[in-house]
């Protein structure tokens, strides 16, 4: 008997969205895992930021690819691609976070979660 391991939707999509990122060279890819969190709003937020709007776009095109091939899953909302300053990707129990360094620093999302367990990876 072959024992297979079962991956939770929303880690999957995860893994996913980062995929997409390092594809597009996202800059200081965060996963913050807020399952164990009582207030959270969703299990995982994904976070990274690049250098221009053009750039910001191009990785929020790249996860939603990602995403779409592998699981034909679309984003229930969609914010911020007219500026792409701050574009969120919202596929419920994964919320991704694509910031232009600036608005990142100036955020500081990671600090409001900072209970969250983190994950870091590097751009391809």
């Amino acid at each position: 008997m072959v024992k297979k391991k079962l991956v939770n939707l929303s880690t999957y999509l995860s893994e996913i969205a980062v995929h997409g990122m390092q594809e597009k060279k996202g800059h200081d890819i965060v996963r913050l895992d807020l399952r164990d969190l009582n207030s959270s709003v969703s299990d995982y937020f994904i976070v990274c930021n690049a250098d221009s709007s053009t750039q910001v776009k191009a990785i929020a095109d790249s996860v939603e690819d990602e995403i779409y091939k592998s699981t034909q899953a679309t984003p229930w909302r969609k914010e911020g691609l007219e500026n792409a300053e701050w574009i969120i990707l919202d596929y419920f129990d994964v919320v991704i976070h694509i910031f232009k360094t600036e608005k990142r620093d100036f955020y500081g999302i990671e600090d409001l979660w900072g209970d969250a367990q983190t994950t870091t990876y590097q751009s391809a």
